[in-house]
C-alpha cells in the first residue's frame, strides 16, 4: 500500500514561523514535522510514498529527495493552487493502486494506529477523534462501527466525534472527486467526496484513535508536539563536554558542539550541530536547540524551540517560546511568558485574537529578528521576520 501525505499548504495560522518555509518543515526535536510524519508511516511498515507539494516545495524535495535515506521511495506531485483536500488527493490519481493511505502532513499519529487502520476490511476507512471543540473540525454521526453522514465544521456539531484526517481510500474516490463541487469555503472538500460515497451505500467504517494524536495547527502546537517527541530521546554526547559542565537527564549533543564549562542542562534536551553553549548558562527540559546556536553566558532557555544559526546573547531569559532561525538577542533581553494573573495567554494571529489555552507562552518569533539589549518581550507576543527591537524597548 502506498500513502499519500497531504504538504502542499504554508500554514498561515503559524504566523511569521511560515513565511520563508512550509508549515510540514517546521522543527520539532530537531526534525522537520513532516519527517515525523513519515517515520510513523514507515514504522507501520509502508516505504512507498506520494508528496502533494505546493508552497515550499522545493525545500521538501530538497531535504527528502527520493526517500532513500528512510529506507523508502518518495514520488512528488505539484498541487498548483491549494484548493482544498479532495483537489490534492484528485491530484495523485494514477500514481497509487487500489487502496492507499491518506495522512496529513501536519498531523501526527502512531504507527500502531496506522497499522490496524490498513488492517480494517471496510471499503473506505475513517480515522476518528472525541474531542472537546468539535466546531473546529469535520464531525462523523456514526451507527455502530458505520459512518452514515459527514459533517464539516458546524456551528453546531451533533456529536463530539471528529474526523481525524487520516483515511484509507479505495480507487473510486477519485470518481468522486471528479464530482465534488466548490463547499461554502470555496473549497473542494474530500468530506463531500466522502459523503458521495456514503450515499452510494458503499461500507464507510471508522477506527477511533485511543493515542497519541497531534494536529499541528498553530504555533503552541509546537511546544506540544516537541515535548511528546523529546519524551522518548536518548542521550548521546557527539560534542565537546568541558569538564564543569553538568548534564543531567536525556541530553542530547551533536557533532562539533561545545558545552562550555558552568553549562547546566537538565533533559530531555537536544542541541544540534556546532552550537557553542556557555559557560555558566542553564538549559531546563522540553527544550531544542538546533544547528549552529550560540547561547551566551548566564542565559537561561525553558521548554523552548530554538531554530538553526540564531545567538541569543548573555543575560537573557528565554521560556516556552518558538524562536526562529538566524536571530540575535542583544545581551539582557528577556522573555515573560506567565501573566500576573495566571490567566491562559492570548495571541494574535492574522489579526484575530485567539486563546492559546497555555498559562505558559513566550514568544513566537521569525527569522532574522535582532533585539537589542535588555529589551523586552510579552507574553504571546508575535514578532514577524527581520523585526529590528530596539535596546530597552518593550515589544507586546
Amino acid at each position: 500500500m502506498k500513502a499519500v501525505i497531504l504538504a502542499a499548504g504554508q500554514g498561515t495560522r503559524m504566523g511569521p514561523l511560515t513565511r520563508n518555509i512550509p508549515k510540514v518543515m517546521l522543527p520539532i526535536a530537531n526534525k522537520p514535522l513532516l519527517l515525523h510524519v513519515l517515520e510513523s508511516a514507515r514504522d507501520a511498515g509502508i516505504t512507498e510514498f506520494v508528496l502533494v507539494v505546493g508552497y515550499g516545495a522545493k525545500i521538501i524535495k530538497e531535504y527528502f529527495k527520493d526517500g532513500s535515506f528512510l529506507d523508502a521511495s518518495i514520488e512528488y506531485v505539484h498541487q498548483e493552487e491549494q484548493l482544498g483536500t479532495a483537489d490534492a488527493v484528485g491530484s495523485v490519481k494514477g500514481m497509487v493502486g487500489d487502496r492507499f493511505l491518506v495522512l496529513n502532513g501536519d498531523i501526527i499519529v502512531n504507527p500502531a494506529h496506522i497499522k490496524k487502520l490498513i488492517k480494517c476490511r471496510s471499503d473506505v476507512v475513517l480515522t476518528a477523534r472525541h474531542v472537546d471543540n468539535p466546531s473546529e473540525y469535520g464531525v462523523l454521526e456514526v451507527r455502530d462501527d458505520r459512518v452514515y453522514r459527514i459533517i464539516e465544521k458546524s456551528l453546531d456539531p451533533p456529536t463530539n466525534l471528529a474526523n481525524a484526517g487520516i483515511y484509507v481510500f479505495p480507487s473510486s474516490i477519485f470518481e468522486a472527486i471528479g464530482r465534488t463541487e466548490l463547499s461554502i469555503r470555496k473549497e473542494y472538500e474530500i468530506t463531500d467526496s466522502l459523503q458521495m460515497l456514503i450515499d452510494k451505500r458503499m461500507d464507510v467504517g471508522f477506527l477511533t484513535l485511543s493515542d497519541k494524536w497531534m494536529d499541528i495547527g498553530r504555533p503552541w502546537d509546537l511546544l506540544d508536539a516537541n515535548e511528546y517527541f523529546l519524551s522518548g530521546l536518548k542521550p548521546a554526547a557527539l560534542g565537546e563536554i568541558e569538564p564543569l559542565a553538568t548534564l543531567k537527564g536525556s541530553v542530547s549533543v551533536g557533532e562539533g558542539t561545545i558545552i562550555r564549562n558552568g553549562s547546566y542542562i537538565v533533559g530531555p534536551v537536544i542541541i544540534g550541530k556546532n552550537c557553542d553553549i556557555g559557560p555558566n548558562c542553564y538549559i531546563r527540559p522540553g527544550t531544542s536547540i538546533g544547528d549552529n546556536v550560540r547561547i551566551g553566558n548566564a542565559v537561561e532557555i525553558k521548554n523552548s524551540i530554538i531554530m538553526k544559526g540564531t545567538h541569543i546573547g548573555h543575560l537573557s531569559y528565554v521560556g516556552d517560546s518558538i524562536i526562529g532561525e538566524r536571530c540575535n538577542f542583544g545581551a539582557g533581553t528577556k522573555v515573560a511568558n506567565l501573566r500576573h494573573d495566571g490567566k491562559t495567554i492570548r495571541v494574535t494571529l492574522k489579526g484575530n485574537l485567539i486563546d492559546s489555552g497555555r498559562r505558559k507562552l513566550g514568544a513566537i518569533m521569525g527569522d532574522d529578528v535582532h533585539t537589542g539589549i535588555n529589551s523586552m518581550i510579552n507574553v504571546g507576543a508575535v514578532i514577524e521576520n527581520k523585526s529590528m527591537i530596539a535596546p530597552g524597548e518593550f515589544v507586546k
